[in-house]
């Protein structure tokens, strides 16, 4: 039943994409937001205190409607999974950035091109050329692919109805609204999310990062994913743009410009520099992907139903 749940959220979404920004950030924004100015003290322990009531109350809530949805009537419990599902988990969340871009710099409109990066990644891409705009727009495609979809699915499938997309969407929204924080201010209250999500995103990132493997170039995918995802500040996503840059054959991380600045990065993938062709690819990489995870579900769901 899980598997027919993701399939039919994913196809809702292709028609119908919800507005993920309205209906689920902004609200989990302004809790997160009432929950800080409550506990933030600056301390480790508040901020496991904050992280495990937002992440507790959320999934806690959503098991107990499933749970009396359930008893009720199994078709309201799947129709509920259903709903929870489209809202946390979807290609199209960001996928417009990244459709957006690649039609700018197609027409050479790089400017347009700089500014909607700099709105899908939240960092300043004035002084992006070309070549470095299409390389930080592949590695936020890789990256958010695995957060939108793939780690959503992999605790969809491991919980019971729709907790485990829940677990895994709060999770990942305090780790970018707490744990990316690094001001004096704010002190050491983002640490917890930060290293929850790392921990309950352990396995899901390899698996994504398999994947990216298995429909890509294998061989220069592991290579790329032995030897430099550990290089980056951030493994998980150290993982992702080495192992997806590796299955494309195109060189991802390197230095980028930044606050008028050459910030310098370690390389990640190998092959050819960014072109806007790699783009496209990026987009079959995600859909191989995607299918690739669908289909051995699909097998593991046979062979359970044939054991029987």
């Amino acid at each position: 039943m899980s598997l027919i749940v993701i399939v039919l959220a994913l196809l809702i979404e292709q028609v119908r994409p919800m507005p993920v920004a309205r209906w689920v950030l902004r609200p989990l924004g302004r809790l997160a937001t009432y929950i800080e100015e409550k506990l933030n003290d600056g301390r480790l322990n508040s901020g496991v205190a904050a992280t495990a009531l937002l992440v507790v109350s959320c999934t806690g809530a959503t098991w107990l409607i499933y749970g009396l949805l359930e008893s009720v009537q199994p078709v309201l419990a799947f129709a509920f999974s259903l709903l929870v599902l489209y809202m946390t988990m979807g290609v199209r969340h960001e996928s417009h950035y990244f459709t957006d871009i690649h039609v700018a710099l197609r027409l050479g409109e790089l400017s347009r091109a700089r500014m909607l990066l700099g709105e899908w990644s939240g960092r300043d891409c004035e002084a992006a050329d070309s070549s470095e705009v299409t390389r930080l727009a592949i590695e936020q495609a890789l990256v958010s692919a695995h957060r939108n979809v793939y780690g959503a699915i992999f605790w969809f499938i491991l919980l019971p109805g729709p907790v485990g997309a829940v677990l895994y969407r709060v999770s990942s929204f305090l780790d970018l609204h707490w744990g990316a924080r690094q001001d004096e201010e704010f002190g050491r209250f983002g640490e917890a999310s930060r290293a929850w999500f790392g921990w309950i995103d352990w396995l899901p990132v390899r698996l994504t990062a398999f994947s990216f493997s298995v429909v890509g170039n294998f061989e220069d995918a592991v290579l790329c994913w032995r030897t430099q995802s550990g290089l980056w500040m951030n493994r998980s996503s150290g993982i992702l743009l080495s192992s997806g840059g590796g299955a494309l054959g195109v060189r991802l991380g390197l230095p980028r410009h930044e606050a008028g600045q050459l910030v310098d990065r370690p390389e990640m993938g190998c092959g050819d520099d960014a072109r806007i062709e790699f783009m496209q690819g990026t987009v079959g990489l995600i859909w191989r992907a995607l299918c690739f995870c669908l289909l051995a579900l699909a097998l593991i769901g046979i062979a359970s139903w044939v054991a029987h």
